[in-house]
């Protein structure tokens, strides 16, 4: 039969072995602790070395926040580094060697709600944090002697251990995060080159990236004047304060909580990304990093200001490959002018994505990209090689249907809401855990070109038709009429 300290050791043991968090890792042992020496907690901090301030191990935007804990843990670390076979019990220093008459001298000392005992997490390199324990009474029910205490030394040991891989992992994690976000914003125009598009993205990136903050996105507005453009609201006064002092170099608030990081171009200032830390100041790492993601981010809207310009004469769309707006609106008046010419059908159809900011609130804008490229593939599989496909702006689509009547043009919407309602996107592209592809719907609008109308009008009325499918619920199709009566289910 196993003694209880074998079987101690044993899930000890375990625990080392099958926990598979940081959290779950904390949790069992002190579980553990509690079964078998009735603790009443268990905490592990670990020491930033940036602020010098002690976090807890699994929720490391805790801290502790009592000046005189600080100091207190402070002093204790401060003798762990200097000695690693040391621990402090009951405000009284000793090494592994005491006697049991040393160890009943300290427990008599206090009373039985106040023993409390620090070992050090520490690696080979370094002391890094410190564990701390309060015990129940030790007097009752516990053998409290020598060979208890090299049992917790064998056993605090092996958690350094376990701990200082996970800050290594953890490392290595966030410098890789770090790379991935910067490759991300430098291919966010590959896609897109409009800011309203690629500012979103970029504020949501950085916001993964540093998670731990607040951050937002301002650029200079044609008065010279800060805008911000991401997320939609600041209400911070300091934050707005610091922006008119602003200029070529970052600025960090005197509390380190606000850092202020210049988007600069070739040649111009085009604005500023702030990060503002709600739990304690910003570390020497996260300004560093955050210095890096900035100058990314300002090399991505330049290149996207620049594109804008020579864009402007293309013809497609960047991100799905059809007509852009300009090419819409050039096809529109060329199409309606032949229909006229050789009196022969046009018909228009016009689409939007329903719920679409859902998309982009719940899964990010990454997603709501692959979502659009989805859409605008189910578009050009449906229509025939002749019709003209475009994307009108965000969410939206227009197709021109020359020489198509109305109830041709119909079955073609139909075939299309129907296709996007039953497909399954790819957005694996977006990197959103868990959650491979996405379904959506789409509402509809069509219009029949009466000869009598402009090409505006023309478009106008399947916008019309789309906007009656949007109030009468969605995933369906509206044929335009003046009555906006005739709806198709």
């Amino acid at each position: 039969m196993k003694s209880d300290i074998t079987q101690f050791l044993l899930e000890n043991a375990k625990i080392h072995m099958e926990a598979q968090s940081s959290q779950e890792f904390v949790e069992r042992f002190a579980n553990l602790f509690k079964l078998y020496y009735g603790i009443n907690r268990i905490e592990f901090l670990t020491l930033d070395y940036n602020t010098g301030i002690f976090r807890d191990f699994v929720k490391d935007w805790v801290y502790i926040n009592e000046p005189e804990q600080q100091k207190k843990i402070g002093k204790i670390f401060e003798q762990f580094q200097k000695r690693t076979d040391i621990f402090v019990f009951n405000n009284r220093i000793f090494d592994y060697d005491l006697t049991d008459e040393e160890i009943e001298e300290s427990i008599s000392l206090k009373k039985p709600d106040s023993n409390l005992a620090y070992f050090p997490i520490f690696s080979a390199a370094r002391t890094f944090g410190v564990i701390e324990i309060e015990f129940k009474d030790l007097r009752q029910g516990i053998e409290i002697n020598r060979e208890f205490f090299d049992i917790l030394q064998i056993v605090f040991m092996q958690i350094s251990s376990s701990i200082y891989n996970h800050v290594v992992q953890e490392h290595m994690a966030t410098g890789l995060n770090f790379y991935d976000a910067m490759k991300n914003i430098a291919k966010i125009i590959e896609n897109q080159y409009e800011l309203e598009y690629i500012i979103p993205q970029i504020g949501e990136m950085v916001d993964r990236f540093i998670s731990s903050h607040l951050i937002y996105i301002f650029l200079k507005d044609e008065n010279n004047q800060f805008k911000l453009i991401w997320p939609s609201n600041c209400h911070n006064e300091e934050i707005f304060k610091m922006l008119q002092t602003v200029n070529d170099k970052v600025v960090i608030s005197d509390d380190r909580r606000i850092g202020i990081f210049p988007i600069n171009g070739d040649e111009t200032k085009l604005g500023a990304l702030v990060a503002y830390s709600t739990i304690g100041k910003l570390t020497e790492n996260e300004i560093d990093y955050l210095i890096e993601l900035t100058k990314q981010s300002g090399i991505t809207i330049q290149r996207a200001n620049v594109y804008s310009e020579v864009l402007k004469h293309a013809t497609l769309d960047a991100l799905t490959g059809l007509n852009n707006r300009r090419q819409f609106e050039i096809r529109l008046k060329q199409e309606t002018a032949q229909s006229i010419r050789k009196n022969t059908d046009l018909c228009g159809l016009m689409l939007d994505i329903d719920y679409f900011k859902r998309v982009n609130d719940t899964y990010g804008h990454a997603a709501g990209d692959c979502v659009i490229r989805g859409i605008a593939e189910i578009i050009s599989k449906t229509i025939r090689e002749y019709d003209i496909a475009c994307r009108y702006g965000g969410e939206e689509f227009f197709v021109l249907l020359p020489m198509t009547k109305i109830e041709d043009t119909l079955a073609v919407a139909q075939r299309i809401r129907q296709n996007i309602q039953n497909t399954k996107i790819d957005i694996t592209e977006a990197k959103v855990k868990g959650v491979p592809y996405l379904q959506v719907t789409a509402s509809l609008g069509i219009n029949y070109f009466d000869k009598k109308v402009s090409p505006e009008e023309f478009y106008q009325g399947a916008d019309k038709a789309l906007y009656q499918s949007k109030i009468n619920g969605r995933n369906r199709v509206t044929v335009y009429e003046e009555s906006m009566t005739k709806t198709d289910n």
